[in-house]
């Protein structure tokens, strides 16, 4: 798309470019969802790291830049690291 066109395109087609984006490149996620909820942008799902959620946060707002609707975010961190504490087992 070239350069400035982008606020041309209705928000559903950016979001379903968003969705793919996210699904393709190297990214890879496919438990992000992104809805439209009246005038924000809701992403939600489960992510790896604080970095990948910086990152998916970073391309949304690139890929919405221009459009007249809020970028809200609930990505939870997954927390795939050793456990906090001992587990008993009995």
């Amino acid at each position: 798309m070239p350069l400035g066109e982008e606020a041309a395109y209705p928000v559903e087609y950016r979001i379903e470019h968003l969705r793919e984006r996210l699904a393709k490149d190297d990214m890879g996620e496919l438990g992000v969802r992104v809805e439209l909820r009246g005038a924000t942008v809701l992403l939600v799902g489960v992510v790896q790291t604080a970095e990948r959620r910086d990152e998916i946060l970073r391309l949304a707002r690139a890929e919405l830049a221009g459009v007249p609707v809020r970028v809200r975010a609930d990505l939870v961190l997954s927390g795939a690291g050793p456990p906090a504490r001992h587990e008993e087992l009995w």
